[in-house]
């Protein structure tokens, strides 16, 4: 009896399945967890777009493309992450220099490259390049950084912060600040340290109010007062609440959102589509994926701490809280607790190339972890 159990059909799948995941150096708890959010992400802008079947083909179509992304670096080495780190981040800074230049312009903003074929942004690939670079940096110096070492990792960070802020996108320069921010606490820094550099940020905040568009300073007042300009400005967080708040526990129920439906709820495909999980589905909807998300992160970072060398461990550390980052903006943002300034969720707002670089992310992590008994 006990032999039969133990070879039940269903245990003699799950072997398989985690002996499948094993060869090619995947995760199953990850793997599953993104699976669940990016099918609850389908399903949602389904509902967002108003039906429209061509934006689920477009976007399983970018999701395909993330996820092969994905496969493939899950299967390459770490020391050829690391050996091609310096390559991919001055690529990167180039084409950050060219879209500054020459750039695509949509909705007044000098953010992509057009190829003819196909139309991406820089940018996004420096929110990878940057921690894989600072982690790259620092692996062969001694931790906690000197005041020397943080002065070449600042510069790492800035530079494409500022060329891609100046495009103007405030959002993703955030990000790659934050994902370059994250390995420097990872690499142990000393209070006093953390505290100089907090000063040092609001004093680089203060100077850089000086610097920003008026519709971004506009955003950040807006934040502090929607009603202020509730027809303009305010619009935005305004009608986002109202879509959250109309809810309650259980929703309106899908595909009969209001805001939503009726084209009230802007950017409610893209930045906004979780006030149409809070509006169809209610608070358990936008609770249910919240947690999600949580097990991704937590999973993620369990996979960080695993880690033995410190390339690996301050890389795979930036991409789980990485990850994390762009719910807390995202959510914040659509709730009104933080200043509106453009990221998506992550793997359910439409568009390619943000799904494309987490994904990507996720597969280096995995390529880490599968690796982390090995140096090279």
């Amino acid at each position: 009896m006990l032999r039969e159990e133990v070879d039940s059909p269903a245990q003699r799948t799950f072997a398989r399945t985690v002996s499948v995941l094993g060869t090619f150096k995947l995760d199953g708890p990850l793997i599953t967890g993104l699976a669940l959010i990016a099918i609850f992400g389908q399903v949602v802008l389904y509902s967002a777009t108003g039906g429209d079947p061509q934006a689920i083909v477009r976007g399983s179509l970018r999701l395909a493309i993330g996820v092969a992304l994905m496969l493939m670096l899950a299967q390459t080495r770490p020391g050829m992450l690391r050996r091609w780190t310096p390559v991919l981040y001055a690529v990167g800074l180039v084409l950050l220099i060219v879209v500054d230049a020459i750039g695509y312009i949509g909705k007044g903003a000098q953010r992509w490259l057009d190829l003819g074929f196909v139309r991406f942004q820089p940018s996004e690939i420096m929110k990878l390049a940057v921690p894989m670079m600072c982690a790259w940096y620092l692996r062969e110096r001694s931790l906690p950084p000197d005041w020397r070492t943080l002065l070449v990792v600042a510069t790492i960070i800035l530079a494409p912060t500022a060329l891609t802020i100046a495009q103007p996108d405030l959002g993703t320069g955030l990000l790659i600040l934050s994902s370059g921010a994250i390995v420097v606490l990872l690499a142990g820094l000393q209070v006093r340290v953390i505290l100089a550099l907090l000063a040092a940020g609001v004093g680089a905040a203060v100077v850089g109010w000086n610097f920003l568009h008026d519709y971004q300073r506009q955003r950040v007042l807006t934040f502090l007062d929607p009603q202020t300009d509730p027809l303009g400005a305010g619009y935005h967080i305004i009608q986002s609440t109202i879509a959250i708040g109309s809810g309650g526990l259980f929703g309106k129920g899908y595909l009969r959102g209001s805001q939503g439906q009726l084209e009230f709820l802007p950017e409610r495909s893209t930045d906004f589509i979780f006030a149409v999980v809070g509006e169809e589905l209610g608070l358990f909807g936008a609770l249910l994926l919240i947690l999600l998300y949580l097990f991704v992160v937590l999973r993620a970072l369990f996979l960080a701490s695993q880690m033995r060398d410190t390339y690996a461990r301050l890389l795979s550390g930036s991409l789980a809280a990485l990850f994390f980052v762009y719910v807390f903006i995202n959510t914040g943002m659509v709730s009104g607790l933080l200043p509106v300034v453009g990221v998506p969720l992550p793997l359910v707002s439409y568009g390619g190339t943000s799904a494309v670089t987490m994904l990507a992310g996720f597969g280096m992590l995995m390529s880490l972890y599968a690796n982390r008994k090995f140096a090279g």
